[in-house]
């Protein structure tokens, strides 16, 4: 009974609802209840967030102390003023050694690292580190070279080290010998040689892979950085991957091994010797006239006018070869170096046989066929003149011997036969690179020669007057040579540069040069 009075009243409720209200009144009740409860939510929330707002500040303010905003502070660095860097230059404490070695420092940045630092950033802080650490490491190295004994490793350790060198290669000479000329190529059996003899000799040391394979080579010179800047670096640099593997590579590729390359360069070594053979013979010098000349054309250089001519044309030449390479920096761009050798007017003319025995102008010469790419032509006219006297001098030992009972003609013919294998595998085989161009016919001449006659001092005469030829008649080499400003230079460090208002007859061929270039004395 009860729930039929509920349902009874609640119909009852509901059709006197719709009849007074109409049938959509149903949705509209729905509407506005759903409006109340969203409205009631909205109002909870913008309360709740405002007040949480203010309590947090609150918080802020109460315990936090107030921090500045990253990128304004970034801004604010960058508009300061850059701050004059200040180095300080002292490495080892003398004056004669430390500019050198900050010429050296300067030249490596230069050539290794602003090249392309210059194109990401101009800020020099990052320059300033990699010298500080670089300067850093010289220090300690200089000190810890004051703290070491050094008599004892020059006196016993290298000597011995060098005895031993010696015994190892003389050693392996002999066994060479004793195979006789039933080796084609001698020059690489003796390093195979050398090498088992070492191994032989000091057990488990050998240094094969070091000393004939470039990349081993550059792997040890790592190592033996990544040492020496475990010991001398501070250790914040070298925990510092990044730094510590550029300046590796900056000691090792850019200093340690052109110079290991450089000491190790046979014409280097002969440049050197006969360097000092000149100056002790100049010392030993007994003629007197010679000596007095020499002596007056220094202490009184007022005599002689055409000599302090020449010498402020010299200076007058490098003051134009300075001005014409800053103009090229500062505007990137080259100078016709034609133009730059035409302001001296007519040039003196210096023939080819004669450039070919002065140092000073065969090195201008040689740096201008390496510009064109004919050093295989020049340096094997070279390689046959250091041959010919080699052979000669051989052979005269050799017939000396005979006359005095001691017989070792294998061994001396053997000598000879490899330094001529030698010459012809690096500038005339198929396989040589590069390859003097000559004739084919003389090329297989002198390799039948080679393979069923003795080697005589004459035997690469035929290719080396061709090869003389074409250097001296080929546009590329002699002749271009002429007209470039290597050409100028050679003139100006022989102080045969003329005076650039001087010109010549216009139906001359200019000055020319009588084969004693006494200036080059003088200076």
């Amino acid at each position: 009974q009860t729930s039929l009075s509920i349902w009874g009243w609640g119909s009852l409720g509901l059709v006197l609802f719709l009849v007074t209200f109409g049938p959509f009144a149903i949705f509209y009740f729905a509407f506005y209840i759903l409006c109340f409860v969203g409205g009631g939510f909205v109002v909870t929330l913008l309360f709740g967030k405002s007040n949480s707002e203010k309590y947090l500040e609150q918080c802020e303010h109460s315990f936090l102390p107030c921090t500045s905003v990253g990128i304004p502070k970034c801004m604010e660095e960058m508009k300061r003023e850059a701050r004059p860097i200040k180095i300080d230059r002292r490495l080892t404490g003398a004056n004669i050694i430390d500019e050198p070695l900050q010429q050296v420092i300067q030249f490596s940045l230069r050539d290794y690292v602003q090249y392309w630092y210059y194109t990401l950033s101009d800020d020099e802080s990052f320059l300033l580190e990699i010298r500080q650490a670089l300067q850093y490491a010289l220090v300690q190295f200089s000190a810890r070279s004051k703290e070491t004994d050094w008599q004892p490793y020059f006196t016993t350790r290298l000597v011995d080290d060098f005895g031993t060198h010696l015994r190892v290669f003389r050693k392996a000479q002999q066994r060479i010998a004793e195979k006789g000329d039933q080796m084609k190529d001698q020059a690489e059996e003796l390093v195979d040689t050398f090498f088992e003899v070492e191994v032989e000799m000091e057990k488990e040391v050998c240094r094969d892979l070091v000393c004939t394979s470039p990349k081993d080579e550059e792997g040890f010179l790592r190592d033996l950085c990544e040492v020496l800047l475990y010991i001398l670096l501070p250790p914040g640099d070298f925990q510092n991957k990044i730094m510590r593997y550029f300046v590796r590579e900056i000691l090792s590729r850019g200093i340690l091994l052109p110079l290991i390359n450089q000491l190790s360069d046979p014409d280097y070594i002969n440049q050197y010797v006969i360097w000092m053979v000149r100056f002790i013979m100049f010392k030993m010098n007994a003629h007197v006239n010679a000596l007095l000349q020499c002596r007056l054309s220094i202490t009184f250089p007022y005599q002689n006018i055409n000599t302090i001519k020449n010498q402020i044309n010299s200076l007058l030449y490098v003051i134009k070869v300075c001005d014409s390479r800053i103009q090229r920096l500062q505007s990137g761009k080259e100078i016709d170096t034609v133009k730059l050798a035409a302001n001296f007017g007519k040039l003196c003319t210096v023939p080819l046989d004669h450039i070919l025995v002065d140092n000073v102008a065969l090195q201008f010469f040689m740096d201008y066929m390496q510009q064109t790419g004919g050093q295989a032509h020049l340096f094997f006219w070279m390689t046959v003149e250091g041959y010919r006297v080699t052979a000669q001098q051989q052979l005269e030992v050799l017939q000396s011997r005979q006359k005095d009972g001691k017989h070792q003609t294998n061994q001396t013919k053997g000598l000879l036969r490899a330094a001529a294998f030698g010459v012809y595998e690096q500038y005339l085989s198929e396989k040589a690179s590069p390859r003097v161009n000559i004739d084919d016919n003389l090329v297989a001449k002198l390799a039948e020669t080679l393979n069923h006659e003795d080697p005589t001092p004459e035997i690469f005469d035929d290719i080396q007057r061709k090869v003389y030829e074409l250097m001296l008649r080929d546009e590329r080499f002699y002749p271009s040579f002429k007209q470039n400003v290597l050409y100028v230079r050679m003139l100006a460090e022989l102080d045969m540069l003329k005076d650039p208002s001087f010109r010549g007859s216009d139906d001359g061929e200019g000055e020319s040069f009588n084969g004693s270039p006494t200036g080059s004395i003088n200076l």
